[in-house]
């Protein structure tokens, strides 16, 4: 089976030799099985693994073009177009990610934004769900979303959620529910 070494280390496969032994340095450091807050045996084995054939030229020029021949192949396989869902669905999937995040901002206010991950667990959807939506609310200004990949509500989407607790179906309920043509 095909190991993403540039996935284990978290780095971009344009990554220069300094940066490869940079960021081992420091996931070395921090899943070395010697450190007892962050260390896991399993993460340190993967990432010296990763590091062994990225920071060799010629097993990492070997690595490479596997890395080409199976990313493409992929390309290809997920390139498919996602069967035609729902719209009431879609309006559901949008008010629950809305609410969370309404619910997050409120009950952590120094800390009010979720990963994709964990929207995925919470609503128990598949990312390739939950992406498009994301992309509404983020363009239409409801929410925000960070370098670090962390989506935030927006003042504009506070104001949204409210009106809709006051309204279950009036219009700014179907304000988060206009489709996109």
């Amino acid at each position: 089976m095909f190991v993403d070494y540039y996935e284990v280390l978290q780095i971009s496969p344009n990554a220069d030799q300094e940066t490869v032994h940079r960021v081992y340095r420091i996931q070395a450091q921090r899943f070395h099985p010697d450190n007892l807050e962050t260390g896991d045996a399993q993460r340190f084995r993967s990432v010296a693994e990763a590091y062994e054939i990225l920071s060799d030229a010629r097993s990492r020029a070997s690595y490479d073009a596997e890395h080409r021949r199976v990313r493409g192949r992929a390309a290809q396989e997920t390139f498919v177009v996602p069967p035609a869902s729902d719209p009431q669905d879609e309006v559901q999937r949008r008010e629950q990610i809305l609410r969370l995040l309404y619910r997050k901002r409120q009950a952590h206010p120094d800390q009010p934004s979720l990963g994709l991950r964990e929207l995925e667990t919470l609503l128990g959807t598949l990312k390739q769900h939950l992406e498009f939506s994301l992309w509404y609310l983020k363009e239409s200004g409801y929410l925000t979303r960070s370098d670090s990949a962390r989506h935030t509500i927006t003042l504009k989407g506070v104001e949204l959620v409210d009106a809709m607790n006051q309204h279950p179906d009036g219009p700014s309920r179907r304000d988060v529910g206009k489709e996109a043509v």
